[in-house]
């Protein structure tokens, strides 16, 4: 049987997993697909995207021969990006799809960089030809001038009704290669190596890797090592993929994927990336892997009673073990006890672990403003301070280009270059990350009516006129307030975080002065104002005196207060200021 291993990808929200239920129904691996058959988390379906990438296997006859088709389907959000090249390292083809009625986009670019970084074979594909609003010619000619090609050999296709998917799929097997070696031993008899390209964690199996075979083969019982750990074990169980089932076989020949069993009881005992091979007859040295996934972006996470830190522990561990890129370790804050700082791809990362901690688990959270890791070092009695910069590439139709421009420069952006695909600009930028992470997408889609998207990868670190900024409460820094910024934005950020602090911290019985300071020089400075007793209520009537020495005893009170109270800021006031 002939063997094609291919992934579909896109732009988010450009029809990946529809068009996958179809190839599903066409190959009759199932009858009648239910919508996004291959999302198997709940959290997928109720937001109609892909999260984590999903294989399975079909089989296709095509001119008298039977073919096994492997794909997967992966997720087009750029926090996700990892998946995708996950993905790619495990096949030989892709299907680039782009929706009719938005054209290329940002991460159309970047996912075709990554195709055609791992050398694949590229079948390009016009989405949803079928919407009144679709512009499939223009669309191709987009996609023929990206890719140098003739406008001709580009499929039009629709994967809500099924117009095009059977030519679209007979075009994987006609031009996708077969796995024909490995690319170390360059022949399929050569010893067992398959490279992990996923793993997750089964409660009642232990580790279940996805593997791809790239030599010898995969057996049920035989002894294998796992490269990277050293780690040796028995395979209970091998088998490929159905549609949120495995289905257990005896062996995974070469160029096959599929899963194995283990034992394992720890993820990391089969790391991503790492080669599989026999324990008798072991490779020499193992496969490519790919790069690891950094955490892009930092967050607290706390529980509102300080009870649940256990469950909260318990609850990320088990996350972590199907969730390889998510990083956490123990933090204390004075404002909301025990809790975890966590490692994000991005905020859409951030955003479905808090959902899955929430609803799986019964937890009730704060999360901590989102931030990124800023490296320092000493520099006599100075600190210097080392901010990540990332390349950030925006893809907008170009009457939006003014606007685009005047946002990136107000964050800091450094221009680089513009290119044209077609009747849309592309314009590349360095910034720092920070920059980018809270409200400057929501910005960008302000900006552009909605049309322009964005795409970024981590460059370096660099120094930058950065500062410490503290916030000063009864003239007693607070540091869950402590901020990291830049120069240029000082007086505006310290006046706009004192001003709203005066909002929201509850008067006290003295003066309170609010202040933003750097190394001790104030920068911004707002005085709360003392609640005030009426001490003269009970006096009815007499000498003036009276009252003026009640007054001044008042006062001294008062001033007494200012010198020695504390203002014990109440949790509210943090959550306050997460919203703001």
């Amino acid at each position: 049987m002939q063997i094609r291993n291919f992934c579909i990808i896109a732009h988010i929200d450009h029809g990946k997993s529809t068009l996958a239920d179809r190839m599903l129904e066409i190959t009759q691996t199932v009858t009648s697909a239910r919508a996004q058959s291959l999302d198997t988390m709940e959290i997928e379906r109720e937001r109609g995207i892909t999260i984590k990438l999903q294989p399975v296997r079909m089989n296709y006859r095509f001119q008298d021969q039977e073919y096994q088709l492997n794909l997967i389907d992966t997720p087009g959000h750029v926090d996700f990006q990892y998946e995708v090249s996950r993905s790619l390292a495990a096949v030989e083809g892709a299907i680039l799809l782009v929706d009719a009625t938005q054209g290329i986009q940002a991460q159309t670019l970047a996912n075709l960089a990554l195709a055609r970084e791992h050398g694949l074979t590229i079948i390009p594909a016009v989405n949803k030809i079928d919407l009144p609003a679709a512009e499939p010619e223009r669309t191709a000619l987009e996609i023929a001038e990206l890719l140098d090609l003739d406008p001709d050999s580009i499929l039009f296709c629709s994967g809500k009704t099924g117009l095009g998917v059977r030519e679209l799929l007979e075009s994987v097997i006609a031009r996708v290669p077969a796995p024909e070696y490995n690319p170390l031993q360059k022949n399929l008899d050569s010893p067992l190596a398959a490279l992990i390209f996923d793993s997750i964690y089964d409660t009642y199996r232990g580790v279940v890797a996805y593997t791809r075979n790239f030599g010898g083969e995969l057996r049920r019982g035989e002894r294998i090592r796992l490269m990277a750990t050293l780690k040796e074990t028995e395979v209970l169980e091998v088998g490929s993929f159905g549609v949120g089932t495995y289905r257990p076989t005896e062996s995974l020949a070469p160029g096959e994927i599929g899963y194995i069993i283990t034992g394992l009881k720890e993820v990391k005992d089969a790391r991503v990336g790492d080669t599989v091979t026999a324990v008798a007859e072991p490779v020499n040295e193992p496969l490519p892997g790919y790069r690891l996934s950094l955490p892009m972006v930092y967050a607290g996470l706390f529980t509102t009673t300080g009870d649940d830190y256990p469950l909260l522990r318990d609850a990320l561990s088990k996350l972590k073990l199907n969730d390889a890129s998510l990083d956490y370790e123990p933090e204390v804050s004075k404002a909301f006890g025990f809790g975890f700082r966590c490692g994000f791809l991005g905020l859409l990362h951030l955003e479905i672990v808090t959902e899955r901690l929430e609803r799986e688990y019964n937890l009730s959270l704060v999360v901590t403003t989102p931030t990124v890791n800023y490296h320092h070092k000493p520099e006599g009695a100075k600190m210097t301070y080392l901010e990540p910069f990332v390349a950030l590439e925006i893809i907008t139709p170009k009457e939006y280009l003014g606007p685009i421009l005047e946002l990136v420069k107000t964050h800091r952006g450094i221009y680089q270059q513009m290119t044209y695909v077609g009747e849309r600009v592309v314009v590349h930028y360095q910034i720092p990350l920070a920059e980018i992470i809270v409200n400057f997408y929501d910005d960008l889609k302000s900006v552009s009516s909605g049309y322009a998207s964005m795409n970024y990868q981590l460059l370096d670190w660099r120094a930058e006129d950065l500062v410490a900024m503290d916030i000063l409460i009864a003239e007693e820094p607070v540091e869950a307030f402590r901020q990291i910024v830049h120069r240029s934005q000082l007086d505006k950020r310290g006046r706009a975080l004192v001003a709203k602090l005066k909002d929201v911290i509850p008067r006290q019985n003295f003066e309170v002065k609010i202040q933003a300071a750097v190394g001790g020089k104030i920068i911004a400075s707002e005085r709360l104002s003392a609640l005030r007793k009426d001490v003269t209520a009970k006096l009815y009537g007499g000498d003036v005196t009276r009252k003026n020495k009640l007054l001044d005893k008042q006062k001294k009170g008062k001033k007494r207060m200012k010198m020695l109270g504390k203002v014990e800021v109440p949790t509210s006031v943090f959550l306050e200021m997460l919203r703001h």
